[in-house]
């Protein structure tokens, strides 16, 4: 037997003698030689099909990354009612803001009726009457337009609201709850502080000076509630609810 034949640094080598040179040798060391060249076969074999497998798959993620970058740059296409204008905008605003006074003129006499705090009950119920009069101000808004009253349902409202039902139905009644219903009545006000804010702006580029004058009357309104909300907060609710 040829020394080191199993040996993995001399085979090499030894394969090479082999195809230069015939060499008489037992059966059992030419099988053993065989099995190795056809071993370092397929370990290039596999080598090479690993490789290329780890390229295709590269290739496939960068190719869907460039898709995802090019789906996020496009830009989406405008509906047919589409705002065209400043004033269009301004009108389509007044609507989600009507729908979402409508609603909470609706939504205030169920977080009264869960309330316990009586600073609170008190707060929510003149917060009702300071919303039935921003209702009839956003009618007045639309008059001044030339326009009729309407409402077009606001989403960002419609989760506000929803979330507001989640609290009262998942915290015990008492200073617990009442925490809660003070959080969601300040995401509700935070909310219309921010659309009358813009509303307001609006209407100064646009010169509807009716408008503005009601627009910021309720902004200062809901800024109120927002503080007042804190203060009923900030004087030993929370702790009670520790």
């Amino acid at each position: 037997m040829l020394p080191g034949l199993y040996d993995s640094n001399h085979n090499e080598d030894f394969l090479k003698i082999l195809k230069q040179k015939p060499i008489i040798f037992n059966n059992s060391l030419w099988y053993n030689c065989c099995k190795y060249e056809s071993n370092q076969t397929k370990y290039i074999m596999a080598t090479k099909a690993t490789t290329t497998k780890k390229t295709t798959t590269a290739k496939s993620a960068a190719a869907k990354t460039t898709t995802s970058k090019a789906a996020a740059s496009k830009k989406t296409p405008a509906k047919k009612d589409a705002a065209k204008e400043l004033k269009d905008l301004f009108e389509d605003s007044l609507k989600d803001i009507y729908w979402a006074e409508k609603a909470l003129v609706k939504a205030l006499p169920k977080m009264h009726k869960n309330a316990t705090h009586e600073k609170l009950k008190t707060a929510i119920s003149n917060h009702l009457e300071e919303t039935q009069n921003q209702v009839k101000r956003l009618e007045d808004c639309f008059a001044a337009l030339g326009k009729k009253a309407q409402a077009k349902k606001c989403d960002a409202m419609q989760g506000i609201l929803d979330e507001g039902d989640s609290i009262v139905e998942e915290t015990q009644p008492g200073p617990v709850r009442d925490a809660g219903i003070i959080a969601a009545s300040q995401k509700i006000e935070h909310y219309e502080i921010a659309t009358y804010g813009t509303l307001a702006a609006f209407a100064k580029v646009l010169k509807e000076k009716k408008c503005l004058k009601n627009l910021l009357e309720t902004l200062e309104e809901e800024k109120k509630c927002d503080e007042l909300l804190s203060s009923i907060a900030d004087t030993n609710l929370n702790s009670k609810a520790l």
